[in-house]
């Protein structure tokens, strides 16, 4: 199995090479990587204590990120180094000012292993979430170095717990400790003979929080809302775009409306303009009388978590695809929240449904029937967005759980 693991590898980086003549993803991977041992040697920081904290993308970076700022926070002269794997993670974070280096992570060979340990040496390392990189794992523990996983979350269906998944299970077994989101995570760790398990939640949770409290005002928003409620579709997606449009377009009058598409290539904000038959006005071209359009498009980055202040309800895209994007961001400031189908691997999507904070719409009908009964009943209202903030603000902690026996942890 280890002979297929690898080579699966090397030929997933020859595909990267390859696809990196055309595909923009590619190509910057394949360019951050490379000579990465004589910039990892040039630019790491001698001296101290080294903690590597690997992130996926910038998803799995939201989650590591308020332990790496509580850790800069308690030990300042710890130092961190901080990789990721795709480029959504690395492009936007590659200044992130409480990393003492940021680079990409060379591909899983066991010569790449080998040489990026020995030329980091970090004192402990932690993955978030669910990176699992075979000859990275077994080479921290060659070198006795400490290994967390953060914010973990199994399912049932992982090669982990199936009845071939030895290999993959032995790559757990060099982790010498897991914190989990959930009960179900811990006891499918346990039922494969794996104790080091603690309860820790999300650490997400913590993030959002702390987005809210430091969030500033947008007054370009304020003024385009004026004294009317607001709709915002966040990350959305064209699947998720065509039906609330559809919506919008039959009665635009209903409330202000705000998108924040996922792609904000122009060509995509032409698209997403021309499904609308009401008046439309982009956020970096709003001017004095612009606030007379019933549509506003945030056509930039960063404006996302801060914007969901300002909505009444709220719509998060992705639900058509491979997966909803972030849903802890509305519901941090108390908002309804509706999102499509495909939300089954994201924990607060199911809870939230149950709880009654959150609806999914699967076409029309379905965010016709939600979206309605949020606006004209009141109590229904109330009872939901107090139930998205409860849950935020219950699930709030696991930073100080997990940074405490990061620091504490001996072998």
């Amino acid at each position: 199995m280890k002979f297929i693991y690898n080579l699966s590898i090397y030929l997933t980086e020859a595909m990267f090479k390859l696809a990196s003549i055309i595909n923009r993803k590619a190509s910057l991977i394949v360019n951050g990587r490379r000579n990465w041992e004589v910039r990892l040697r040039d630019n790491l920081p001698e001296g101290g204590e080294l903690i590597w904290f690997h992130c996926a993308s910038l998803g799995e970076f939201e989650q590591g990120r308020p332990l790496i700022e509580k850790m800069k926070e308690k030990r300042p002269e710890t130092k961190v180094l901080l990789t990721f794997f795709s480029p959504s993670g690395y492009e936007i974070r590659k200044g992130y000012k409480y990393a003492d280096y940021i680079c990409y992570l060379p591909a899983d060979t066991p010569r790449n292993a080998r040489k990026f340990i020995s030329i980091s040496k970090p004192q402990k390392v932690v993955f978030v979430k669910y990176e699992f990189w075979y000859n990275y794992i077994s080479e921290i523990r060659k070198n006795d170095i400490p290994l967390f996983l953060v914010s973990g979350i199994f399912r049932p269906d992982q090669h982990f717990f199936k009845w071939y998944g030895e290999f993959f299970r032995e790559m757990l077994k060099n982790f010498s400790y897991f914190f989990v989101q959930d009960r179900r995570s811990s006891e499918l760790l346990s039922g494969i003979g794996l104790k080091n398990v603690t309860i820790a939640g999300d650490t997400r949770f913590d993030r959002v929080s702390q987005i809210a409290r430091e969030s500033k005002s947008i007054p370009v928003i304020e003024k385009f809302a004026g004294s009317e409620k607001v709709f915002l579709a966040g990350s959305s997606w064209k699947e998720d775009e065509e039906i609330i449009t559809a919506y919008i377009n039959a009665d635009p009058l209903k409330m202000k409306w705000i998108f924040a598409p996922h792609e904000i290539e122009p060509s995509n904000i032409d698209r997403l303009e021309r499904l609308f038959k009401t008046s439309v006005v982009r956020f970096s071209c709003f001017t004095e009388g612009s606030e007379k359009a019933r549509v506003l498009i945030i056509d930039n980055i960063g404006l996302l978590a801060s914007a969901y202040r300002y909505c009444h309800i709220s719509a998060v895209g992705g639900g058509f695809g491979k997966g909803i994007h972030s849903i802890l961001e509305p519901a941090c400031w108390g908002v309804p929240i509706l999102f499509g189908p495909d939300h089954k691997s994201f924990r607060e999507a199911i809870d939230l449904i149950e709880k009654g904070g959150a609806f999914c719409f699967g076409n029309g009908e379905d965010f016709s029937t939600s979206t309605n009964k949020l606006l004209n009943d009141p109590d229904h209202y109330l009872r939901t967005a107090r139930i998205t903030s409860e849950y935020v603000r219950e699930n709030t902690g696991a930073t100080e759980k997990i940074i405490d026996s990061l620091f504490e942890y001996r072998y």
